[in-house]
This record gives structure tokens, sequence and C-alpha cells, in this order.
């Protein structure tokens, strides 16, 4: 025997339609537009990034340029720049920064006079390895809500975004 229909519930009307419009708006327009989903989540990932990194008085960049050095060595700020895809005016001032802190040092490019080699100190060893124990928190901090799977397959539609192998 079939269940007996439900009473179905009117549909709200006035301010309180409105409301329920706007509640679920942002739902709708990140399902319609990845533009603006990637961006939202984005904003999201990268203020769990700074919440993670505050306590070791490091930022994003500046982690990243750490963890580029210590894997492949002394590098220009142009090569940091373009290797990082942050931009130009950002990276002098994180290198500023980290120069400041006492974890790179500027020294003269061995091939090229003109050019400057950002290098690690003995300082930044201890640093890095501070805030890459953090990493894994903030990845399930930043994608709590995917299954590995999901993770490693975001990881791979990224990839393909930014035209990375």
């Amino acid at each position: 025997m079939a269940a007996a229909p439900q009473p179905s519930r009117p549909a709200p009307t006035g301010p309180e339609a409105d409301a329920a419009g706007r509640d679920r708006y942002f739902s709708r327009l990140a399902r319609e537009r990845p533009d603006i989903a990637l961006c939202r989540a984005t904003s999201l990932v990268g203020r769990a990034l700074d919440e993670e990194l505050a306590g070791r008085r490091l930022t994003t960049a500046q982690h990243l340029v750490l963890k580029m050095l210590s894997e492949v060595g002394p590098c220009s700020q142009q090569e940091l720049s373009e290797q990082l895809r942050i931009d130009r005016s950002v990276m002098v001032g994180c290198i500023d920064a980290l120069e400041g802190s006492g974890l790179v040092r500027r020294e003269r490019h061995p091939r090229d006079r003109r050019a400057y080699s950002v290098t690690l100190t003995p300082e930044a060893g201890p640093a890095l390895e501070e805030a890459e124990r953090g990493v894994p928190r903030l990845l399930d901090r930043a994608f709590g809500a995917l299954t590995a799977a999901e993770r490693r397959t975001l990881t791979r539609l990224m990839g393909k975004i930014l035209d990375v192998d």
C-alpha cells in the first residue's frame, strides 16, 4: 500500500523568501561557476595556511621559498619568482623579510656578477622543519571534507589547470 502523500509546505513569500534565496545563492553560484568556487576555496585554504604559519612567523610565500631553496639549492629571486608563481614585487619583500630574520642571505651569483643568489642560512633548517611539521595538520584542516582519493583528484585537476606535470 502506498504511503499517503504528505502535505507540501507552502513556498516562502516576502522577506522569508528573500532570506531563503540569499542563503542558497552562494551554493547555487558555486555549483554553476567553477571560477567563483575556486576563488572562494583558495581564500579558505589561504586562511588556513596563514593561521598554521602565524605561530612560526612565516608567510606562505616565505615557506615556499625556504622549501624550494632547501630542495634545489641557491636560486636568483627571478628563478624563485617564476618557479613559485609569486609576483616579483612580492618576492622582493619576501626575501627582504627572510633575510631580516636571518633565514636567507643574498650572495653574488657565481656566474653572473650582476645578479644575486638567495641562499639558506643554517638557521633556516630548523624553521623549515617546524613549518613542514604543520603541513599534515594544515592539509586536514583545509581539505578535511575530502577523502584521500578526492584530494588526489583535486591535486591532479589543479595541476591540469596550472599546466604542470
